[in-house]
Parts: C-alpha cells; structure tokens; sequence
C-alpha cells in the first residue's frame, strides 16, 4: 500500500508542474520576500528570544550557502540518507568556500532540534523550520502527503546559493527518491 501511495504522489508531483518555480538564475529573497524561517532550538531557546525567526535575506545575502529541504524530520530518507549525506561531506563544503549547509523542512523549530541533535548534525549543520510551509510555498517547492498522513511539506531538494541568487537547483521526482539532492552530487556541482 505505501508503494501504491508513493507512486500515485509520483504521478500527481510529474502531472502537476515540471519543479519548481524557482530556478537557477533566481533570487531566493526576492521569491520568498518577507518570508523568515525559525532556527532549530529547545523550547527554553524559544521563549528567551521571545519566539524570533530569520528573515530569509539574513540567512542568504553575501553568503555562499548550501541549502537543501526535505519532507520531514525523523523520516526514513531523512533521516538515514539525505541529512548524513551532507553532515559527513561538510569538511569538503568548507573547503570549497561555502559559509552555510542548511537543512530546512515543514516542522516546528523544536522538532528540527531534537531531531538535529539526536542525529549528531547540529555542529555541523544549521536546521531550520518553515512551521508554515510560506518558505516552501513560495518557492513552488511544496507536495501534499496527506495520504501518508504528513500533509502539506516539501519537496525533497537542494540549492546551491550565491548571496541569494540560485545557482544550482535539484529536485527530486517523488519525496522518497534520493537521486539528485544528496551532499555528494551537489558537492560535485559546485
């Protein structure tokens, strides 16, 4: 049945749209303008900075930033593919410059630091939530997975970004595909 699931999903992401309104050559903070994502913290974080977000234009101008999104925290690709794919590549990320790896998916920031810590990756990597899907949303990078009991979250994906403008975008065709947005192959394409 989860196959079934996962190829009708397939189906519904192709027939839809051919990815992702924004492409190489955008400008993130023009797409999501006023759009702020919330940095993964423990809920104590959370009330000490009076529940503060990070306005997109923060996280991307005069930064070489690797970002990638995926469907949710504590999910199987998550969790055991995409996420270490980056975690044990980011001496190579550093090494080539980049200021940023950035994890963003449709969770609450609270989840995203558990989540974070329980798969040893906050050191290396910045996680962010998107509670509201707007970041997504605004990037065309959402998929509905309400039939496996998710709702709307994102696409899985990964940028390669130049003080905000895209240079390199990979989406994958179906949320459980990791072809094209692991840390291996955009490591390769910067």
């Amino acid at each position: 049945m989860a196959s079934a699931m996962l190829k009708r999903t397939r189906m519904m992401a192709q027939s839809l749209r051919s990815y992702a309104s924004i492409s190489v050559g955008s400008d993130v903070t023009v797409a999501a303008p006023n759009v702020s994502l919330q940095k993964a913290r423990s809920w104590d974080e959370g009330v000490s900075s009076k529940f503060s977000t990070t306005p997109i234009k923060d996280i991307f101008k005069g930064k070489n930033v690797v970002i990638f999104g995926l469907p949710g925290a504590y999910t199987g690709v998550c969790s055991m593919q995409h996420v270490p794919s980056y975690k044990n590549n980011i001496d190579k990320f550093k090494a080539k410059g980049i200021d940023s790896v950035i994890c963003v998916a449709v969770n609450d920031p609270y989840t995203m630091n558990g989540w974070a810590e329980k798969l040893q990756a906050k050191d290396a990597i910045e996680f962010y939530g998107d509670f509201d899907g707007s970041f997504h949303k605004n990037l065309d990078l959402t998929i509905d997975l309400s039939a496996a009991l998710l709702g709307l979250r994102s696409h899985r994906w990964s940028a390669y970004v130049v003080d905000g403008n895209v240079k390199v975008l990979n989406v994958e065709e179906a949320p459980s595909d990791f072809k094209v947005s692991g840390g291996d192959v955009i490591l390769g394409q910067i």
